[in-house]
């Protein structure tokens, strides 16, 4: 740890959760995605105290340990990396209050937005003013990959740093795409932890690497279509490309009959432009473009909107 220094301010950071519109799997290949930020956001307070402790208050549970023999906790690992990475800059203890507005196990970027609140807590702390915006991502990115051995892309990530649209891939490279759209999320109930929906993905592309290379192509050139048709403001071309997009997911083998059903009933609805499974697939979340009730379906609905607000320091 670094020098003792008088006791600061708390410092207060907040990210957005994140959904992923299109490259899901492909990104990890080099090529393009789109994720998108959304309106409902992860809080980190940062107390600063005189112990050389560290105590994390959070929905997931609570933790104490000395700075100096931080212990893992299964449900706070990517917080508890964070601070690994700070810690020969760290001046003293703290607390850490974390707030979600939506569940963690919903897939909206909830360990992506709360390992982006953290280091921007951390760096806002210690250095006294915000990181910039790649150095935040890059240790964020650096968290991700320590915790989930190497796998990860990063585009949620990118949501949580910049807010809006962003054109990603993993070069790095950043495009924000500034329009706002109306979202409509469904949870399927349960869900796969990415890292075994990658690694099954990969054990299928080793058997058939030809068609999955064709589905990434694909893939890759659909996300410059979008960002060209979102440009433009054309949301029904931009739907069409959601829907054959869950073709491709569902040719990767990826679909479930449960996201096929939320699947079906997005694309039916008057409102919905278009609409494909969010994600690593294998359970979680799909998302469809425009809002819709869908009243007929046993699964939670929520009416999302694109948020422009990246990760913001208050304090």
């Amino acid at each position: 740890m670094g020098e003792k220094t008088e006791l600061s301010l708390p410092v207060t950071v907040s990210a957005p959760g994140s959904l992923m519109l299109l490259g899901e799997h492909a990104v990890l290949h080099g090529h393009r995605a789109l994720v998108c930020a959304i309106n409902r956001r992860i809080t980190v307070r940062l107390i600063p105290s005189q112990e050389d402790y560290v105590q994390i208050f959070s929905e997931l549970g609570t933790y104490e340990s000395p700075l100096d023999e931080l212990v893992d906790h299964p449900s706070l690992r990517f917080v508890i990396q964070a601070i690994r990475q700070h810690l020969a800059t760290i001046p003293s203890g703290f607390d850490l209050k974390i707030d979600s507005e939506f569940s963690a196990d919903i897939g909206f970027g909830s360990s992506a937005a709360v390992t982006v609140a953290t280091h921007a807590a951390l760096m806002k702390w210690i250095r006294g003013v915000e990181p910039a915006r790649e150095e935040l991502f890059s240790q964020s990115l650096e968290t991700v990959h320590t915790v989930q051995g190497g796998r990860g892309s990063g585009a949620d990530l990118a949501a949580s740093v910049f807010g809006g649209i962003v054109g990603y891939s993993t070069a790095p490279e950043f495009h924000p795409v500034e329009v706002s759209i109306p979202l409509t999320a469904v949870y399927c109930g349960y869900k796969t932890p990415t890292p075994e929906v990658i690694l099954t993905v990969e054990q299928l592309r080793a058997v058939n690497r030809e068609k999955y290379d064709r589905i990434y192509s694909e893939i890759d050139a659909s996300v410059g279509e979008a960002i060209t048709h979102l440009q433009n403001h054309d949301l029904p071309a931009f739907g069409k490309i959601l829907n054959r997009n869950q073709q491709l997911m569902d040719e990767m083998g990826v679909n479930t009959p449960e996201l096929q059903e939320i699947v079906s009933a997005l694309q039916k609805a008057p409102d919905i432009f278009g609409a494909k499974i969010s994600g690593s697939g294998l359970g979680d979340c799909a998302v469809g473009i425009g809002f819709a009730e869908l009243k007929e379906l046993d699964y939670p609905v929520y009416h999302l909107e694109i948020t422009p607000a990246g990760c913001e320091c208050q304090q």
